[in-house]
Order: C-alpha cells, then structure tokens, then sequence
C-alpha cells in the first residue's frame, strides 16, 4: 500500500516519492514551510519534522532564567567548585614561574648557599679554559689556594667576581675537641657568634659542626666561635 503526503494528503507513488524526516513527501510537496520554495535531500533543513530553507530555518536564542532559590544554590556551587579548580591548578603550577618570596633568614641563606655555588662554578670554568683542560665539577678543594682566586690579566676578557663570604647554619656551640687547626687565609666574623682570625692563628678545640663549618678557640686571642672550615687547615 502507498503511503499518503504529508504535505496534501494524496497518495505517493514510488515514482515520486521522498522519505525524509520520518514522513513520506510528493517532490513538488518537499517544500519550505515558509516560502513554499522546493528543496532537495541537499538543501533542506529539519526543524521538528519540518522542512526549511537556510533563509527560513528558525533560529534558537537565549532564554532568560529566573533568580530562584534553586537557581541562586546552583550558582553558588558553581563558583565554589571554580575555586577549587583554581587552586587546584595554582598548586600544579606553582615554582614554574615568578613569585614573590618573603625576605626571611632561611630564604637569605639559601640565596647566599646559591651565590656561592655560582661562584665555585664560574672559578671552574674559568681554570678550564686557562689551563686548556677538564675540570671536573664534583670535585672541589677543600682548603683552595690563593692562585685560584686570582684576578685575570686585562688582556683576558673574563669576568671576575670577589668571593663571597661562606655561609653557615645557625646551630648552638658544640662541646670542645682536642682538634688543632691551623689558618691559612684572614677571616672577619660577620656574626657575633663567629670568631676573627688571620694567616698562622692556632685553632685549638676544634669541633666539626658540618662540610663548611667548624666551632674552636682562637689560641692567640682567647676567643671561642664559629669559623669556616675550608679557611684552615689540619696540624
């Protein structure tokens, strides 16, 4: 049996029949619901069942939404769940770019450790494009000499930096040792819990604190204190 028009209701011979939008149509019926224009399968567009051509087919907008109570919650989570996305994503970022850090003791030490590095490094570097050589980076002097700290000739084209003063952690003073220790180079203390000294002092009652620092008593002088260890040497 043939199926019926849906646009006059006759009947549709498989001649010219169209079987479009779950409905069966006459070729010349197959027409826009606006401006009567014949369509194809190409140019049609359906809207509820219905053909249109891309002049006339309706256009959906936007619909206003009351500000109920339900409305007003759904708001609240969601802005409450952007939060939470958002410091999500600043904790997985966060040391990948600028921030400010507060001045504290601890950030200045780690500041002054970093500077020291820097320095080592450069001195590293410098020694192996003098001497023509390898220098290796895992080694490093304990007590270095003067030489290694010297200026360049002007005719060299480097960079020299002074070097820094060595950082140490703060920590109570230990009991003494019967370790001697002999200076090698000046020191000033740059604390008051620090001892001065200068090139042939006699440490005596030397403790190790860690790699960089030691706790003795200035044998000509008489004062006790902190002292950096690559400053002296072993009697």
């Amino acid at each position: 049996m043939n199926p019926l028009c849906s646009r006059c209701n006759l009947v549709v011979y498989p001649t010219e029949k169209v079987n479009c939008l779950d409905k069966y149509w006459h070729k010349g019926c197959f027409s826009c619901e606006v401006c009567k224009m014949t369509l194809s399968m190409k140019n049609y567009k359906g809207f509820e069942k219905r053909p249109y051509c891309n002049a006339h087919y309706p256009k959906t907008g936007f619909t206003c939404v009351t500000d109920t109570p339900e409305n007003l919650r759904l708001k609240q989570q969601s802005k409450m769940q952007s939060t939470v996305f958002y410091k999500e994503e600043f904790e997985k970022n966060r040391g990948k770019g600028f921030s400010v850090v507060a001045d504290t003791p601890e950030m200045k030490r780690i500041k002054k450790t970093q500077d020291q590095i820097s320095n080592i490094k450069y001195h590293e570097e410098f020694e192996k494009r003098k001497m023509g050589g390898e220098v290796p980076h895992h080694q490093q002097p304990s007590n270095p000499s003067p030489a290694a700290f010297q200026q360049p000739a002007a005719s060299q084209n480097y960079h020299y930096e002074p070097t820094p003063e060595p950082v140490r952690p703060a920590a109570a003073a230990p009991p003494p040792s019967a370790g001697r220790y002999r200076a090698v180079y000046d020191y000033s203390a740059a604390d008051d819990d620090e001892v001065s000294f200068v090139d042939g002092d006699v440490i005596v009652e030397v403790q190790q604190i860690d790699e960089g620092w030691m706790y003795g008593r200035v044998e000509r002088t008489g004062q006790a204190g902190m002292l950096p260890a690559n400053y002296v040497e072993a009697i």
